[in-house]
């Protein structure tokens, strides 16, 4: 009988590079989505190479191996924890989503080589249509809320594709304290987030994106020089590199939707969790 399992994408508002220091961060789950079938065969493990190793690493059984993804790759959209979460659902008897995100992360950090954290796998295990989640790392606990109505989020593409384990993602080029201070500083912007109109959250973004162009040297003066383009752009409140760094989405809050036209935007309202038989 085949297993699917579909999966969203994440989108991270607030709280980059927090979750190896116990911090917080606050995202939800887009519209982009990610399609698994498994369909059990006799004769071994058929389909991608690297989708047939994370399969293996997770335990799967014989099967046909079939992905359909507009996730775009390396963009920041966590599109690496999205496959892994989809193996984990449809090769184990797994139901718990904190199980699910565990076993998702081992099989990244085992096969993909990235020393990732939990961010992406919780938010997307955890996602519900029209809700954010305010992920608290030093206890593990999970808060589902609604965003205000006037947090309209855009996504623009840098063009830049990197994978997670080519960024400097804990990097020794960045000492550990600079990290942990970004990581404190980070939560705390999380925290002020959380009561903010988008006016103010505009403000919050920004600084986000200079601590990660400063203090985490995830972006690059390319980058620095496109978010600060994006700024600027009447109608825009904020905006900031998204994800790993190095490459892939702005994300950017607006003030109204027909902002920066032509560009992407998105929301939780079709997000879910989904497996069937």
């Amino acid at each position: 009988m085949r297993v699917t399992a579909s999966v969203p994408a994440r989108i991270n508002i607030i709280g980059e590079h927090t979750d190896h220091f116990g911090g917080l961060s606050l995202t939800f789950s887009s519209q982009h989505r990610l399609k698994l079938s498994a369909t059990p065969r006799e004769g071994g493990i058929r389909g991608n190479q690297t989708v047939t190793s994370l399969w293996e690493a997770a335990g799967g059984w014989s099967a046909d191996l079939v992905v359909d993804s507009n996730i775009p790759i390396g963009a920041g959209l966590s599109s690496s924890a999205a496959l892994c979460v989809a193996i984990v659902m449809c090769s184990q008897n797994k139901i718990d989503p904190m199980e699910i995100s565990l076993e998702a992360q081992r099989i990244e950090n085992q096969v993909l080589r990235s020393n990732c954290g939990l961010m992406d796998q919780i938010s997307i295990t955890h996602s519900t249509e029209g809700l954010a989640t305010l992920l608290d790392y030093s206890r593990m606990s999970i808060e589902n809320f609604r965003m205000p109505d006037d947090w309209r989020f855009k996504l623009v593409d840098t063009g830049i594709r990197r994978s997670l384990s080519e960024t400097n993602y804990s990097s020794s080029e960045v000492d550990i304290e600079t990290r942990r201070i970004h990581a404190e500083e980070e939560s705390e912007r999380v925290r002020h987030a959380l009561s903010s109109d988008a006016r103010a959250l505009g403000g919050i973004i920004n600084e986000s994106h200079a601590s990660i162009s400063d203090n985490i040297r995830s972006s690059t003066p390319e980058i620095d020089t496109m978010v600060k383009e994006i700024q600027g752009i009447a109608g825009v409140l904020g905006a900031r590199l998204m994800g790993g760094g190095f490459g892939g989405m702005i994300l950017a809050l607006v003030e109204e939707k027909d902002a920066l036209s032509g560009e992407l935007l998105v929301s939780s309202d079709s997000a879910f969790l989904q497996e069937t038989l």
